[in-house]
């Protein structure tokens, strides 16, 4: 069975390849991700896996980065460097 990221043969709209300025949060998505890297908490081949775990109506939902965010908290979570609540609580402190 093939998983939601395997596009082999699914029909495709155009790819926009005009370039284009990256948002803040994803620049600190990408940032986030190398330095966990850095110091090997989180390898590339996890990040592929995580991504290509997210629940099907969400991946095509997300953007690009929104899959990066997703897939990296997930990890962060199975290791027990953070808590979902812990999480869940700093999102609730950044919006109020």
């Amino acid at each position: 069975m093939t998983g939601i990221h395997d596009r082999g043969g699914w029909p495709a709209g155009s790819i926009d390849r005009t370039e284009h300025k990256l948002a803040d949060w994803e620049l600190l998505t990408d940032a986030i991700r190398g330095a966990l890297g850095g110091v090997r908490i989180m390898r590339t081949d996890e990040l592929r896996r995580a991504i290509e775990s997210i629940e099907p109506g969400c991946y095509e939902s997300f953007s690009y980065y929104e899959r990066w965010v997703t897939a990296i908290e997930q990890i962060l979570i199975e290791k027990k460097v953070l808590t979902r609540e812990e999480i869940d609580r700093k999102v609730a402190e950044l919006r109020g």
